[in-house]
């Protein structure tokens, strides 16, 4: 007897052979379903994801003051200081998301003295390596910005507290 599929002919199996020798081992989990697990679905990544491992990547690398343009920087530091508000790691990084692949914008602040060339390959170097391996996208471009330079003397663009 046999039985017709799109694939061809597939033969019956014999009523009388013992069936418990076709099941899975000892050992082996029975199997549902078609294919692999892990390609069962999709997995989609917000940007806002991208751009918090980006921004904490590119704050790590040594020579990056801060992130973001002054104004941005102005409105953070104001909300920083709000009860409950907390730091944006967002600040100056703009993702760009699509299925298997992402680009970055990133606009930072370097130290005063530094090679800009240096700090900026080095940030591209570490926000590639860490998005990569966090997301599993494939980074096409980090494109950096350097706003501004921080001179030592100085002194940071956060508003002073009227609170004690």
């Amino acid at each position: 007897m046999t039985d017709m599929t799109e694939g061809g002919s597939v033969r019956a199996p014999d009523p009388e052979k013992n069936l418990s020798d076709t099941g899975p081992r000892k050992g082996q989990g029975t199997r549902r379903g078609g294919g692999d697990a892990a390609t069962r679905g999709r997995t989609t990544i917000a940007d806002g994801v991208v751009e918090k491992i980006a921004g904490l990547a590119a704050r790590d690398v040594l020579g990056v003051h801060t992130m973001g343009s002054g104004l941005s920087r102005t409105f953070g530091a104001v909300r920083d200081r709000v009860p409950g508000g907390s730091k944006s790691a967002t600040r100056g990084v703009k993702a760009e998301v699509g299925e298997v692949q992402t680009a970055l914008d990133l606009e930072i602040v370097v130290d005063y003295g530094v090679s800009i060339a240096d700090v900026a390959r080095d940030v591209r170097e570490n926000v590639i390596a860490a998005v990569e391996r966090m997301t599993g996208l494939e980074v096409v471009e980090v494109n950096i910005a350097v706003s501004d330079v921080k001179l030592p003397e100085e002194e940071d663009e956060e508003p002073e507290t009227r609170l004690q």
